[in-house]
């Protein structure tokens, strides 16, 4: 027969199953679920929350899988950026997050490893100034656009985010043969050299990188590249040429879209969509 403690164990392991299950589906925001319990975490700063909650959203809109990253250049040291251990950014907390140097070394890793393509991060911050905030995702829809002759450009306006101009960085135009991955500073710094002063960039045969002056803005910009690239392939798929929005269109819808109202009415949504709580 089962006492009032056994009772008691099993209804608390339940209700933990099902609070890391609801983290798991991003339905939950315990901070420390998926953490390793032997870390410190960094010090509390909203920023930091807006980048587990942009890894969460990114994961929900189905812009990263598996593999992808965020980071933050960090907010009291601009020579510095944090972002998570290697980990899938759908189960991201705030214990993850790790703070490194423009290099990629990490201040305190406390035997955590760090993604290995973290180079992109530190070198575009090293090459931009006004970016604060980096993806780099393999959202398939794009991957089309890195490996043809057709421009990944913006059909609609909530799409104008992605900015005019999406260049495309071949890594085999200056290594060679590789397995595709920026996983060095050279490497990065040839990316950024792409990237310019564009929003996005394509990489061929891999994915993209995606930047912006803060957090919300590069997950949206992310975001809706992703769906742009599909608006795009279904538009040629008519057999006609897309009229595309003008370079004036898309200066003005992305004040539009990038105003106090309209920015922070996207995040808002894509937080809720994420189960997680707006910042």
């Amino acid at each position: 027969m089962k006492t009032k403690d056994d009772i008691h164990n099993e209804r608390r392991e339940i209700c933990r199953t099902i609070a890391l299950g609801a983290v798991a589906t991003g339905l939950g925001f315990n901070r420390f679920a998926w953490a390793q319990d032997d870390t410190k975490p960094l010090p509390e700063h909203i920023e930091f929350q807006r980048l587990v909650a942009a890894n969460r959203i990114l994961a929900n809109e189905n812009v990263v899988d598996a593999f992808g990253h965020v980071s933050v250049r960090h907010p009291d040291n601009p020579n510095r950026y944090v972002m998570s251990r290697a980990l899938s950014p759908a189960l991201v907390e705030y214990a993850d997050l790790i703070e490194f140097e423009l290099d990629g070394t990490p201040i305190d890793a406390q035997g955590r490893r760090g993604y290995g393509e973290r180079m992109i991060h530190g070198a575009v911050y090293e090459a931009r100034e006004d970016v604060n905030a980096v993806i780099h995702h393999h959202a398939y829809s794009v991957v089309p656009y890195g490996v043809t002759s057709q421009p990944l450009v913006p059909l609609t306006h909530t799409a104008s985010v992605i900015g005019k101009h999406v260049p495309v960085w071949d890594i085999a135009d200056k290594f060679g043969d590789t397995d595709t991955l920026a996983r060095t500073m050279e490497k990065g710094r040839d990316l950024a050299a792409t990237l310019a002063d564009n929003t996005c960039v394509l990489m061929r045969g891999h994915g993209a990188v995606v930047v912006g002056a803060a957090v919300q803005e590069a997950v949206i910009s992310a975001v809706y590249l992703e769906i742009n690239a599909r608006l795009l392939t279904q538009a040629l798929s008519f057999g006609e040429t897309p009229k595309i929005l003008s370079d004036r269109e898309v200066e003005l819808a992305r004040n539009t879209q990038f105003s106090s109202l309209g920015r922070d009415r996207a995040w808002e949504y894509f937080c809720r969509r994420a189960g997680v709580e707006p910042i």
